[in-house]
């Protein structure tokens, strides 16, 4: 019996998708292929664009976020928010999406689909790891590890205002321990030489 392309019913005893039995196995593959036009999907036979920009929408997109896209777009598909349609075009795009702004693209008109389904969490920045660990290092390494906290930290902090990542408080705290040690030596330099000048003095004749 043929069916139609728009027909919402589901088989009783199978609520699985028309496509996901074929798609699934093969996601691996089909995920470096685009099917459409980059920012376009295909809903109800109309072509709508759709805007995602920002720093996030650029960040790419890992397999564990497509996959729960395929899984909301299931849901979607089982309580009649898509014809089969729409459901089957939305599918092979998150195979093959790329970037989260491609994710929201094809979920940003579902309910809480941006909330639940392609929120990246922020990574700790690096170089705020390394500035913090060089500035513990002093206390076994001795000044060696001053100069490196420093530096690292500075950077730190102009690459976390940029990019959003997280490890402020690292940075910040390696930067401290660095500065405190130069301006604890430049102390303890000035000391020794008002004592040695003053020793000098006391023994002129």
């Amino acid at each position: 019996m043929q069916m139609n392309d728009n027909d919402t019913t589901l088989i009783p005893g199978n609520d699985t998708p028309p496509l996901a039995d074929k798609l699934q196995p093969i996601a691996g593959h089909e995920r470096g292929l685009r099917t459409t036009v980059s920012g376009v999907i295909q809903s109800s036979g109309r072509t709508r664009t759709l805007a995602a920009g920002g720093e996030r929408g650029k960040m790419r997109a890992a397999d564990a976020d497509r996959d729960r896209v395929v899984e909301f777009l299931n849901t979607a598909y089982s309580e009649g928010r898509l014809s089969r349609e729409e459901y089957d075009g939305r599918l092979e795009n998150a195979l093959s999406a790329r970037t989260y702004a491609d994710l929201d693209q094809i979920v940003t008109d579902l309910p809480v689909a941006r909330a639940t389904v392609v929120t990246p969490v922020a990574k700790t920045n690096g170089l705020a790891v390394a500035s913090l660990a060089c500035g513990l290092a002093q206390f076994v390494f001795g000044p060696l590890a001053t100069i490196p906290a420093i530096v690292f930290g500075h950077l730190a902090l102009h690459q976390i205002k940029r990019t959003g990542e997280q490890g402020a408080g690292l940075a910040l705290a390696g930067l401290i321990l660095g500065w405190a040690t130069v301006i604890l030596a430049m102390v303890l330099i000035v000391s020794l030489a008002i004592s040695v000048g003053m020793h000098g003095t006391t023994h002129t004749p």
